[in-house]
C-alpha cells in the first residue's frame, strides 16, 4: 500500500510543516503587557467573580488547559462558545466577569457581535493572530501570536494559540515567566522534531486507517483541547467524519459502535488518569475495535510524542492528529485541507 500511496504536498501541508517556525516567532515575542499585569492583579484580589473563556471551534477548544489551570487557582472558569454568549448567555458580560476572548483572524462573525454587545462592561483579555482584528482593538489587554498567514485549515495558528494560552495562565497564576518561557521554547523543538519524519509517519497511519469508516478521538483532561480541535480539523482537511470526546464519554454509548470499520484514538494524557486512557485502548482492541495511543511511550513511533515536560504536552498532541489529515486524504486521493465549502474566516452565522 504505501508504495501507491499519493501525497499531494500542497499549502495546507507546508503550513503544517512550518509550525516549528511559528511557535519559535511566538515564543520569541512573548510579552508582559502592564494591563495585563493590573488584570492579573485584580483577579488576584478577587476582584472578580468569574473568568470567562469563549472563542469558536479550534480557538474554542484550545483553551481547555487554560480553563483548568485556573480552577486549579480557584478561579470560577466557565467555558462559552461565543455564538451562545451572544444570543444566550449575555448577561456573564459584566463589571464582574474576566472575559479571555480567542479568535485567530479576530475577525469572526460572533467577536465582532460580542466586541458590539460588551462596549467595555467586561474587560476583555484578546487572544489574536492579528494585532489589527476587531478583537484586538476591543480588547483592555491583548496578546498577539505570530504565526504568519495560513492557506485554509488552522494549525499554525492553533499551535501559537496554545502556546499564548500557557503563557496568560502562568501570568495569570503569577508563575515563573523566565522558566514557563523556557518550557516553552522546548515545544518548536518538539514540533520540528516529530515533523521531520512526517513522511513516514503518514505512511504508517495510512496503513491503519485503511477500511475505517468511522472515527473517534478520546481523551481527558487538557488532552481536550488535542480531542475537540482535532475531530474538527479532520472533517474540514478529509470531509470524513470524526467525534471527538472524554475518554469516558466513549465508554457510554459509542462502545457499541467498536468494529472493524472503526478507529479510536486515544490521548495518553496526564500522569492522573494515563492508565484510563491505556486502559481503554485495550478494552478497544479486546472488543474487536482498532485504536492506538497516543504519548510518549505509545507503542507506534507515528503517535509517539517527543520527550517533554508536561507544559507543552497540548501542543504536541495535535501532531499526530495532522499526520492522521494527510493519510486520510492520501487514501482517498484527494488533497488536504482544501476548502470547497467553507472560508478561513467565518463571517455569516
Amino acid at each position: 500500500m504505501a508504495s501507491e500511496l499519493r501525497i499531494i504536498e500542497g499549502r495546507y501541508l507546508k503550513d503544517l510543516l512550518d509550525q516549528p517556525g511559528a511557535l519559535k516567532e511566538t515564543c520569541d515575542g512573548l510579552e508582559e503587557p502592564a494591563k495585563l499585569e493590573d488584570l492579573a492583579g485584580r483577579l488576584k484580589r478577587g476582584e472578580f467573580r468569574r473568568v470567562l473563556l469563549t472563542g469558536m471551534g479550534s480557538s474554542f477548544h484550545a483553551q481547555h488547559p487554560l480553563s483548568l489551570a485556573l480552577t486549579n487557582l480557584g478561579v470560577t472558569a466557565l467555558m462559552v462558545e461565543t455564538s451562545e454568549l451572544i444570543h444566550y448567555r449575555e448577561r456573564l458580560l459584566d463589571s464582574g466577569t474576566l472575559t479571555i476572548a480567542v479568535s485567530q483572524s479576530g475577525e469572526s462573525v460572533e467577536m465582532v457581535r460580542m466586541a458590539e454587545l460588551n462596549q467595555g462592561r467586561s474587560p476583555v483579555i484578546g487572544v489574536t493572530n492579528a494585532a489589527g482584528s476587531t478583537l484586538a482593538k476591543n480588547s483592555t489587554a491583548a496578546l498577539v501570536t505570530r504565526a504568519g498567514s495560513e492557506f485554509s485549515v488552522s494549525c499554525k495558528t492553533y499551535v501559537a494559540t496554545l502556546m499564548m494560552l500557557e503563557w496568560l495562565a502562568c501570568m495569570l497564576s503569577d508563575g515563573d515567566l523566565e522558566q514557563c518561557r523556557g518550557e516553552l521554547a522546548a515545544a518548536s523543538e518538539g514540533a520540528e522534531e516529530y515533523l521531520s519524519k512526517w513522511r513516514e509517519h503518514v505512511v504508517s497511519i495510512a496503513g491503519r486507517l485503511e477500511g475505517v469508516r468511522q472515527l473517534f478521538l478520546a481523551g481527558r483532561g487538557r488532552s481536550l483541547a488535542a480531542v475537540g480541535a482535532g475531530s474538527l480539523v479532520i472533517k474540514e482537511s478529509d470531509h470524513f467524519p470524526a467525534e471527538g470526546m472524554s475518554s469516558a464519554a466513549f465508554r457510554h454509548g459509542p462502545v457499541e459502535m467498536l468494529g472493524k470499520e472503526t478507529f479510536v484514538l486515544v490521548f495518553a494524557g496526564d500522569e492522573k488518569t494515563r492508565g484510563l486512557n491505556g486502559g481503554l485502548v485495550k478494552d478497544i482492541h479486546q472488543a474487536g475495535g482498532r485504536g492506538e495511543l497516543v504519548g510518549e511511550d505509545a507503542p507506534l513511533r507515528c503517535f509517539r510524542l517527543p520527550k517533554h515536560t508536561s507544559r507543552i504536552r497540548p501542543i504536541l498532541e495535535i501532531l499526530p492528529v495532522q499526520m492522521m489529515t494527510i493519510a486520510l486524504a492520501a487514501l482517498a486521493g484527494r488533497e488536504a485541507g482544501k476548502f470547497d465549502r467553507a472560508t478561513k474566516v467565518t463571517t455569516a452565522e
